[in-house]
This record gives C-alpha cells, sequence and structure tokens, in this order.
C-alpha cells in the first residue's frame, strides 16, 4: 500500500494507493507544509534582529565580515544567522 506523506488522506478514489494526481496533491501539501517552516524559521530570525536594533536588510546588503562584525556588536552569534 502506497499511501505518500500523509497516510490515505489525498486517496480521492479510495483503492489504496496514489495515482499521479493524488500523489501530486500529496506532494504539493507536503512543499506547503516545508514552505511554511522555512518562512516561519527566517521570520524568527528577523525577528531576533531587530529586536536587538538591527535591520536585516541593511545587514544582507553588507559584506560578510562587517555584517559578522555588527551581529557580534549587538551581541549575537553570527552563526545562528543565515544570510
Amino acid at each position: 500500500m502506497d499511501n505518500g506523506f500523509f497516510g490515505g488522506l489525498f486517496d480521492f478514489d479510495g483503492d489504496g494507493k496514489l495515482n499521479a494526481i493524488e500523489r501530486t496533491y500529496d506532494f504539493m501539501a507536503f512543499n506547503e507544509l516545508m514552505i511554511g517552516a522555512e518562512k516561519a524559521e527566517k521570520e524568527d530570525e528577523v525577528n531576533e534582529l531587530e529586536t536587538a536594533g538591527l535591520d536585516y536588510d541593511e545587514l544582507w546588503y553588507m559584506d560578510d565580515y562587517e555584517r559578522r562584525e555588527k551581529i557580534e556588536e549587538a551581541g549575537l552569534d553570527p552563526d545562528d544567522f543565515d544570510f
């Protein structure tokens, strides 16, 4: 029995396996969950930087050395942020 990421949730015809259309819906739902998790993580990073008085957009345009220095000056660990 091939149930995809969400078990039989997208087995619309009830035959116990996912056809191409059902598998597509299953994958699209999984992908949306992953994108949502990435967005939430990025929002957390931005909020943490803003709380420390830094602007994410300004940091994004800085070179790596300058960005690292600014983040350290704000008392944060630069390795915790992904630019």
